[in-house]
């Protein structure tokens, strides 16, 4: 069965084999689980990674940190699953017309390409706290690239004629190619070169 009955995931390739074991790709005609492997542990294993996109997208934004000096909200679809899945069905519409590529293939190349490898914990010890370099792992990897690729569809739409559509798709279509322009990769190399100086 196609997503969206439109775009087939079968003959999606993974090219990082840290993530395809954790990059769920199952073919959902409406990719939504209503919240089944919510309470599970590691249940989102179990999600379709276009479903986890959908859920990011539904979120009000940044939160409690700041983006660029100011707090970041959504666009009119936290907690609005349809809207949200309208959102990234035009989006992909959009990716498929600009690319002339199957955009399931283009989201997954964008993870790969702005899931960072490295990050730095806090650690405290006889009274000093400092920072170190970790791994990270592969889900939280994923986690991190689809939270950034969905806040840069939030902060170029957000007080600007852009539709969210239309920002989600320049988002994927940049990251996919690796783009140091993309939202979701530079904070990817940010992440890094931190974590790089806390070795």
């Amino acid at each position: 069965m196609d997503v969206f009955g439109k775009w087939e995931s079968e003959s999606v390739v993974m090219e990082d084999i840290s993530l395809s074991k954790h990059l769920n790709l199952d073919s959902r005609l409406i990719p939504h689980t209503f919240g089944r492997s919510a309470g599970k542990r590691f249940g989102k294993e179990e999600l379709s990674v276009i479903e986890r996109l959908i859920n990011k997208v539904m979120r009000s934004g940044q939160g409690k940190r700041k983006l660029s000096g100011k707090y970041i909200r959504g666009r009119k679809s936290c907690g609005k699953k349809t809207q949200a899945m309208q959102i990234i069905e035009d989006a992909f519409e959009i990716v498929e017309r600009e690319t002339k590529e199957n955009p399931i293939q283009v989201l997954v190349k964008a993870i790969e390409n702005s899931a960072p490898r490295e990050d730095i914990t806090r650690i405290k010890r006889g009274g000093v706290s400092y920072t170190v370099a970790v791994d990270v792992a592969p889900i939280r990897r994923i986690d991190e690239a689809v939270k950034n690729i969905a806040l840069a569809a939030f902060s170029s739409s957000f007080n600007n004629p852009t539709s969210a559509e239309q920002a989600l798709a320049k988002e994927l279509i940049l990251a996919a190619k690796g783009d140091p322009s993309s939202f979701s990769v530079k904070r990817k190399d940010e992440v890094e070169r931190i974590a790089k100086s806390s070795r």
